[in-house]
């Protein structure tokens, strides 16, 4: 074998897949068809709980520039209504709002810190897998090559070539009925509201920064970042075959349709790169499966959907988090049976979840006077906090809970943010996690639950500790992806609660193995 995975693709969640694989000892070789990275800056922020497992990574800070962790967003939008998240007391909207050229930037710089051996200027052309690897074939600058590696994963986006060699369908609906007009530009200072970072349109009055604002003829963004001004426009109309590069005079016509009245602004300031970018349409598919034998989907190469509300890099990202450590079980022969299957089990839903919120807001945005009816009883809704939470939720990702075996309530869902007590001083549980190791945490009183990882030392990690935070339980089991496999509220667990960790463990990371078989991680 050449390598243990080769990743197509070296967007964002191809390199924190290889990230992932390489903190879990395997070889991964990443392919770019492009020679450098992309100017196009496709996304503007993260959002949801992906800000979260960033931070448990160790990223979050190289991201934000600040050693604090992340904080909750205050507000955020949902079908161009804004949300009141500040009431919630279990707010799950983080945000950072860091353009997606920084976050591949600091993904590659991360992936090349760990060995991993991008290839750019190279393109998987085709592919061929038997019972114990995958040959792929792919055009280099000095010509054609092949490798052989265990296994291939896809994170090649929407159009991926990957998932098109493997004859896996891409069913869903593709739309023409839309143009979206985005743009880094300069605003008279005079325009700006000083108190909320807003516009002040003449004759038509404030819209707020970063919130979508729908008016009858269409729907505009003002999102004044440190790194430019940009402003974006969509309109329900066909774009009648214009292959034209937008330019700024068009994007004014369009605010003012949208508006009713022009707004004076002026090209974007600084070294750039700049955006000017006019979309027509939009797609919503979903792959008929994320796996096909030894090659694995990721990101937009598994699932395409509307970016409204910015949910891809949330989902795509932790696609990988979910892939990278049952991908390395696999090659590292301690995976349960099924494990790598469950790739798909617990991220198709999640896929599922962001396919239809997206499509609902797509439905709150549209024209017409129905759809303002709509609206106005959507805002009545809102006020109830039950709902502003569920809405939440439902965005950030905090909504989804794979099924795994356990009553507990928290089995199944991200771990909480803990402030421990250890012997060495305190220290946060994102600060525990950056090596993706999985842990068993124990704040019993005496350590009671350490004898029950006899077994799995060489796969799970044990921290004993003490919280002064309350409601939490006294032991946590989190697999590498930071969600909870296993948890106890007992203070003394007995011998059937040992048992229940002992059997979450040989579900999660495999058959106990003895003392001496124990090695280093390939």
């Amino acid at each position: 074998m050449t390598a243990d995975v080769v990743i197509a693709g070296a967007g964002p969640n191809g390199l924190m897949l290889a990230c992932e694989l390489s903190l879990a000892g395997v070889r991964p070789i990443v392919l770019e068809r492009l020679n450098g990275q992309t100017k196009e800056n496709r996304a503007n922020g993260l959002v949801g709980q992906v800000v979260r497992a960033l931070d448990r990574r160790g990223l979050h800070e190289r991201l934000s520039g600040s050693a604090e962790p992340p904080r909750p967003s205050p507000a955020f939008v949902f079908g161009a209504m804004p949300l009141d998240l500040g009431r919630l007391d279990d707010n799950p909207m983080y945000g950072l709002a860091v353009p997606q050229r920084r976050i591949e930037q600091v993904l590659e710089e991360r992936a090349l810190e760990l060995g991993v051996e991008i290839r750019r200027g190279h393109e998987l052309t085709g592919l061929s897998q038997d019972e114990d690897g995958v040959t792929a074939e792919i055009a280099g600058p000095e010509g054609p090559y092949r490798l052989r590696t265990r296994y291939l994963v896809g994170a090649d986006g929407g159009r991926s070539v990957t998932r098109k060699l493997c004859g896996i369908g891409f069913p869903g609906v593709t739309r023409d009925d839309s143009v979206s007009r985005s743009a880094h530009i300069t605003v008279p200072a005079e325009l700006i509201d000083p108190a909320t970072g807003g516009l002040n349109v003449p004759g038509y009055g404030p819209i707020p920064p970063f919130m979508h604002h729908r008016t009858d003829h269409g729907m505009l963004a003002f999102a004044p970042f440190p790194t430019g001004t940009l402003i974006s426009t969509t309109e329900w109309s066909r774009n009648d075959g214009d292959d034209e590069p937008l330019t700024l005079d068009e994007l004014r016509e369009s605010i003012r349709r949208v508006l009713g009245v022009d707004l004076p602004f002026g090209p974007p300031e600084g070294p750039g790169p700049h955006q000017l970018r006019r979309l027509s349409g939009g797609n919503t598919r979903l792959a008929e499966r994320f796996r096909d034998g030894r090659v694995l989907l990721l990101g937009d190469a598994a699932h395409v959907h509307s970016a409204i509300g910015g949910p891809g890099l949330n989902l795509g990202l932790q696609d990988a988090l979910n892939l990278g450590w049952k991908l390395a079980a696999e090659i590292h022969g301690w995976a349960p049976p099924g494990l790598l299957d469950t790739y798909e089990t617990e991220r198709r839903p999640a896929a599922e979840r962001v396919v239809m919120h997206t499509q609902a807001q797509s439905a709150l945005i549209a024209p017409g006077p129905e759809v303002t009816a709509l609206r106005v009883l959507f805002t009545e809704l809102l006020r109830d906090e039950r709902t502003t939470k569920h809405i939440a939720d439902l965005m950030s990702g905090a909504d989804i809970r794979y099924d795994l075996e356990g009553t507990h309530p928290l089995t199944g869902r991200p771990a909480p943010d803990l402030v421990l007590e250890t012997e060495t001083g305190s220290v946060r549980l994102a600060e525990l996690t950056r090596t993706a190791r999985p842990l068993l945490i124990d704040l019993t009183p005496d350590a009671a639950l350490a004898g029950a990882l006899d077994g799995w030392r060489d796969r799970v990690d044990l921290v004993t500790a003490k919280t002064a935070q309350e409601g939490l339980p006294t032991a946590l089991l989190l697999r590498p992806d930071c969600y909870v496999a296993w948890a106890s509220d007992s203070p003394n667990p007995d011998a059937k609660e040992r048992d229940t960790l002992r059997t979450a463990l040989a579900s999660a990371f495999g058959p106990a193995r003895p003392a001496e078989s124990f090695g280093a991680p390939r």
